[in-house]
């Protein structure tokens, strides 16, 4: 998984005065508008003083308060108040959290999660459609939804930008298994942050509300003109289709949250220049949904679960360059130190169980607290773990 970049973790109309738990790259984030100014904050959801989830508290004013003790922390993460403290004695350096850099664009909330300055971070992505909303004179028209994958975030990147298996997973929906080949392509990098496909497929016949419209695109495939296709990945986690169909553009951007390493939430948004009027919007999201279903059917049993560093560990041909290229770009960036490392994870009191957490730009800033940010992974209770070295499980033949 990797850190230092601008991930889109939440719609931004979803983002309220009451404090929520998100997760990103296995770490729990408190997220919340201030009452005052409208601002969203993202802070790592745990109070350092003994633990609690500050998701669970509330607001007071722009400072949330911890839900445990009392303790208010500000938009930048530092403690200002404990109110078990006597008058007059002091709060200590160390009582702060991770507040992580936020912007709202596209209708989602964006997060830095990682600790580079703001001259250093990589840009975030354009999305020119949502410059032509239909909302704001434009032509695009948009629904929006969300999806659980039980499986990891780069196997389902690499599956969205593939073109090979649209006429098997997508069989008579927009995959036509009579025409499986995939032409030629380039791989087109209009930056070192994302690339794109495109070719000219050949879909089948449409079938539902589009059916409706055949005529405008005719019933013969020999005599159809073939549909040019763009896809291709956006660094850290996204998706973006472009379909460019007779009757009008079809463009859907996904972003897969990292949950873990073996579960990602993909909030996507299916934008449109046909059917724009609100009636067509149902039929969109269900068609949207469909081709989730259809492509979880199969990621989440691939195996390994998490994609290969070794180029060689996996077979690739011609059709495959846009994953080449993206496990490539991925490499020089584990190289760069952007993956999440040793550093990045805190043991529990338990061995076994760890917690990821993402330093801050804080963190940087002030070199000699970095470290004194105390978080703690939960765990199994040492005294059950002591029990079972006391008296192990009965051995099977298996074991010997």
């Amino acid at each position: 998984m990797l850190k230092n970049f601008w991930y889109a973790v939440e719609f931004s109309d979803r983002v309220t005065t009451k404090p929520a738990r998100i997760t990103v790259l296995g770490q729990y984030l408190a997220i919340y508008r201030t009452p005052k100014q409208g601002r969203v904050v993202v802070l790592s959801d745990l109070c350092v003083h003994r633990g609690a989830a500050l998701s669970g508290g509330t607001l007071k004013d722009d400072k949330i308060v911890c839900p445990y003790h009392g303790w208010e922390y500000e938009p930048d993460g530092q403690c200002t108040r404990i109110p078990a403290n006597l008058p007059g004695r002091a709060i200590p350096r160390k009582a702060r959290v991770d507040s992580y850099p936020v912007r709202e664009k596209y209708g989602f909330v964006w997060v830095f999660l990682g600790d580079l300055p703001e001259e250093e971070r990589p840009p975030m992505p354009v999305w020119p459609e949502f410059d032509e909303l239909v909302e704001n004179g434009g032509k695009f028209r948009a629904v929006t939804g969300e999806f659980m994958w039980n499986a990891n975030y780069e196997r389902i990147l690499e599956n969205g930008c593939d073109i090979a298996h649209a006429p098997f997973v997508h069989a008579g929906r927009f995959g036509n298994p009579e025409m499986p080949e995939v032409p030629e392509y380039e791989v087109q990098s209009p930056d070192e942050w994302s690339a794109f496909a495109t070719v000219d497929l050949h879909p089948p016949k449409p079938s539902g509300i589009w059916g409706k419209f055949g005529r405008l695109v005719g019933n013969d495939l020999k005599k159809r003109p073939p549909v040019t296709t763009s896809a291709g990945w956006m660094l850290p986690n996204m998706i973006k289709l472009h379909v460019r169909l007779p009757i009008g553009d079809m463009v859907i951007y996904d972003t897969n949250i990292p949950i873990d390493e073996t579960h990602t939430l993909v909030k996507w948004v299916a934008l449109r220049t046909f059917f724009t009027g609100k009636w067509a919007d149902k039929d969109a999201i269900n068609r949207t949904m469909r081709i989730f279903y259809e492509d979880a059917a199969v990621v989440d049993k691939v195996r390994p679960e998490l994609l290969p560093f070794d180029l060689g560990a996996e077979l690739h041909i011609k059709s495959d360059m846009i994953a080449v290229h993206y496990r490539r770009r991925r490499q020089e960036l584990a190289e760069k130190g952007w993956l999440l490392d040793e550093e990045d994870f805190i043991t529990g009191d338990v061995p076994k169980r760890t917690a990821t957490v993402i330093p801050s730009p804080a963190r940087r800033e002030s070199p000699e607290l970095a470290r004194a940010w105390v978080h703690k992974a939960r765990g199994e209770h040492p005294s059950v773990a002591a029990a079972q070295m006391i008296d192990p499980p009965a051995s099977t033949e298996d074991d010997k």
